[in-house]
């Protein structure tokens, strides 16, 4: 066997075969493929270069807004209708109109020059900043103004942990002016504007930095500001109408913005969903990161366009190899089939039939010269032979018990290198099947010791995960039995068709812990009514597809929640499987449809394949599968398998 492969490897046939297919089917490949890895990367540095010039916009505005909150300020504090009003002593009336006039959400005289921008306004030239104002100084302004900066903190995935529940503190566009007093004294104009829940000011950013059709179809635009790793206005949705306000930065964005200082521009994990994202640092009036300002777009319409990309161009591969290999064939057999002609008319030769011949050849090359030289040389050797033949009818008596004594040898022979030729491919299989079981075996058994440890160290623990342990102990046994089948490789026993036999009461029970997650996050009361029933003829991967779809539309059609009801059980030789839900129910216009291929109600959430795939295969086990609904009430499927009888 050793020998045989590498003198199939030196034939003219794979030679040919190799020299025709090795540019269509392994370079053209590899070209292929790092043409793609260099447009992926391409595509993502476009992607990083867009989002860089949304934050550019984004931060300008931000520039713009603290630039113009301290103009307005200024322009108060030299208005002559403030000097009137501070000669008269009617300033509290004047300070709060002015304040509903600009929009600030505070307005008032000041000499305490505790703040870097209130220092600047005394020392005559107007400062505007954003700052953090303490729940204290919130309340010393504005007993509304702290209400309206609180935030509760929302637990967020791959945030830094913290022990704080709440927000109390406020970012604030905080402006001063230079002001003289009547009487001389110096002091400073101060006003400013909350951003705290401040929603009309994000949603005008996002609005400027993501036009109508900025973005492909699918994507969404978001913009956030926050206050230090916390959201405090956002257009980002925790839900569908509820926007992220409280959710907070993952750690690793907060460790390169804030404590770092730099800039982001990367693919980042944002409340519920990827998005190519931008942070950058809000510096306040002492020059202290204190906030980040962020701008992004989703990033799974790119993903899904690239990935599109890569099937399509792969689907053109294929479509160019299946036309163009078999015109290569077909220019290589022209080579090796007359060169392989001559092999048979040598082995025919060979087996004593002199008169063999190759066939014609049409074509006048080469490989014909060679063929019709060798057909003389044939010729010759027939007529050699002949009068061998006649020469050696004498000796034909002589030779004839030497040549009986030889034949017997020569069978003896025969049946020894037959033996020889079994024994060496027994030795080989069982090589093979040792290294295999071996090489297996090992991580079986490292698997297994390290289950075992974890029910050791986990104690009673170990209880709440029993079900995915049981899982993890069948899959080890199943690899078990896999390598003993490897080993039993050279004596197999015949297929019986009782792998495909399956408890649908099993399976339910396996989908139900696949299915947990997503019972448990829609608050979904579930109940169990798994009887001991008959086996069903169906594949195990296709009826846990089919329960999987059942359980997981019930569980799309209860959002608020409900109760989840599913049974098996055994009725006239057929197993019936029902799984009923407390969802919004499906009317009857809609009901009639709900198995046709690509017809959903989930609209952008769902391809419309589900239930069309789930009745093809309960079709092909010989059952069916139907549905009842009642709007506002519920619906009920039941699949009907027939029993198979053992």
């Amino acid at each position: 066997m050793k020998s045989r492969l590498p003198n199939a490897l030196r034939s003219v046939r794979v030679r040919l075969l190799v020299i025709a297919l090795l540019p269509m089917l392994v370079l053209l490949p590899i070209l292929l493929g790092s043409t793609v890895w260099r447009w992926s990367g391409k595509v993502d540095a476009i992607l990083v270069n867009k989002v860089t010039g949304d934050l550019t916009i984004a931060d300008q505005y931000l520039g713009q807004l603290i630039e113009t909150s301290g103009e307005r300020v200024d322009a108060v504090a030299r208005s002559v209708d403030l000097q009137q009003v501070l000669d008269a002593g009617k300033l509290d009336d004047f300070l709060a109109s002015e304040r509903a006039k600009l929009g600030f959400d505070f307005l008032h005289i000041t000499s305490d020059d505790t703040w870097p921008v209130v220092q600047g306004a005394l020392g005559g030239q107007w400062q505007s900043r954003i700052d953090v104002f303490d729940a204290g100084t919130l309340t010393a302004l504005s007993p509304d103004l702290a209400n309206h900066a609180e935030i509760p903190l929302v637990p967020t995935r791959g945030a830094v942990p913290t022990n704080r529940s709440v927000e109390t503190r406020g970012l604030v566009i905080h402006s001063a002016a230079p002001l003289i007093l009547p009487d001389g004294t110096r002091a400073a104009l101060v006003g400013g504007r909350l951003l705290n829940r401040n929603l009309d000011f994000i949603d005008t950013i996002n609005a400027l930095v993501y036009r109508d059709e900025s973005l492909p179809d699918g994507s969404q635009g978001t913009a956030t500001l926050f206050l230090d790793d916390v959201r405090i206005s956002t257009n980002v949705r925790l839900f569908e109408n509820v926007r992220a306000l409280g959710t907070r930065v993952s750690a690793e964005v907060r460790a390169q913005v804030l404590d770092e200082g730099r800039v982001w521009l990367d693919s980042a994990f944002v409340v519920n969903d990827w998005y190519i994202s931008a942070y950058e640092p809000i510096l306040d009036s002492y020059g202290t990161p204190v906030g980040m300002l962020y701008v992004g777009f989703l990033e799974t319409p790119f993903s899904a366009a690239k990935r599109n990309s890569v099937i399509t161009l792969s689907a053109a591969f294929l479509l160019i190899a299946l036309v163009s290999v078999p015109v290569f064939l077909r220019w290589a057999g022209r080579i090796f089939r007359p060169l392989e002609g001559m092999t048979r008319t040598i082995n025919r030769v060979e087996s004593g039939d002199l008169s063999a011949r190759n066939p014609p050849v049409k074509a006048d090359g080469e490989i014909a010269q060679v063929a019709r030289h060798f057909d003389s040389l044939l010729d010759g050797l027939e007529q050699r032979d002949r009068e061998l033949r006649e020469w050696g009818d004498t000796l034909e008596q002589r030779v004839a018990d030497r040549t009986r004594d030889l034949r017997e040898a020569h069978q003896q022979l025969e049946q020894t290198t037959e033996r020889l030729i079994i024994s060496e491919k027994l030795a080989a299989v069982g090589e093979i099947t040792a290294s295999v079981a071996h090489e297996i075996n090992n991580p079986v058994a490292v698997i297994q010791g390290n289950l075992d440890l974890a029910r050791s160290n986990l104690g009673d623990a170990a209880q709440k995960a029993d079900e995915e342990f049981r899982l993890i102990d069948d899959q080890v046994y199943r690899i078990g039995v896999i390598v003993s089948k490897l080993l039993h490789f050279a004596s197999p026993e015949e297929y019986s068709g009782a792998d495909r036999l399956v408890d649908p009461s099993q399976v339910l029970n396996d989908c139900l812990v696949l299915t947990r997650h997503q019972i448990d996050a829609a608050r979904i009361t579930c109940t169990v009514e798994a009887a001991n029933i008959s086996s069903v003829r169906i594949s195990r991967t296709e009826l846990q597809q089919v329960i999987v779809n059942l359980i997981l539309n019930a569980v799309h059609a209860m959002p608020g929640g409900g109760t989840l009801h599913v049974t098996t059980d055994e009725e006239a030789n057929e197993i019936v499987l029902t799984v009923k839900d407390t969802g919004k129910g499906i009317d009857p216009a809609t009901l009639a449809r709900i198995f046709d291929p690509f017809f959903t109600t989930k609209q952008a959430q769902g391809t419309g394949l589900g239930l069309s795939i789930s009745r093809q295969i309960v079709s092909r086990a010989g059952g069916q599968i139907t549905a009842q609904s009642t709007p506002g009430v519920g619906s009920t499927f039941e699949v009907r398998l027939p029993v198979e009888k053992i």
